[in-house]
């Protein structure tokens, strides 16, 4: 095992999902396909931009059901690729790159297109760039030797809970009133809540950087 695949295994986001049964059984079906770890980072990618081009292209109780559910396929491939990677003994010299660039473009295109489909396009870009600096100061932790802190109140995962129930809600506002608060209101929780992630996290580099 060469010195990256250790460093990618250390640095894994803890997630409980692996740990179930329908996850393992997904995991070793696509093991024994030969899906690429590789892949189905870019696959999380492709559902990203139909959930982006539904939420805004879309703008009803359909497409923003369509977007929910793009929202957990991406979330879904950011959870498989790992385990294909690890538990497959598939990982590869990129691996650590196909980890991490479609996760901000999985990202940025879900954001950018909320703040669009409220009307607040400089919302949807602070909250994407909010987003991208949580990411970068949880590298940066470990590019210090620290491990990586995956800490929130707003890391990808409460990210993309946050954009799921509010395309829900929205769904049936849509449906009653056709309006967008529940959208409007899952932007700024999305882009204040990066910013308080990027200070939290910037406080545990500090703190553990004294305490060396």
């Amino acid at each position: 095992m060469t010195r990256a695949e250790s460093e990618q295994i250390a640095n894994r986001r803890p997630l409980t999902s692996r740990s179930t049964e329908w996850a393992r059984f997904l995991t070793s079906v696509l093991i024994r396909l030969g899906v690429s770890p590789n892949a189905i980072s870019v696959v999380s990618v492709v559902f990203a931009a139909l959930g982006a081009a539904l939420l805004i292209g879309l703008p009803n109780a359909a497409g923003l059901l369509g977007t929910a559910a793009c929202v957990q396929l991406r979330l879904l491939c950011n959870l498989l690729d790992g385990m294909v990677a690890i538990e497959g003994q598939r990982q590869s010299a990129t691996g650590g790159l196909f980890n991490e660039v479609p996760d901000r473009l999985a990202d940025s295109l879900f954001i950018v297109a909320l703040g669009y489909a409220v009307g607040e396009p400089a919302l949807g870009w602070f909250g994407a760039l909010a987003a991208a600096v949580t990411a970068y100061i949880r590298v940066l932790g470990g590019s210090l030797g620290l491990p990586q802190d995956f800490r929130g109140p707003m890391a990808k995962q409460h990210r993309m809970a946050v954009m799921t129930l509010a395309c829900v809600i929205g769904a049936v506002e849509w449906w009653l009133w056709q309006s967008r608060w529940a959208l409007l209101l899952g932007s700024w929780v999305i882009a204040v809540g990066s910013v308080i992630t990027c200070i939290t996290r910037l406080n545990a580099i500090a703190r553990q950087l004294q305490a060396r």
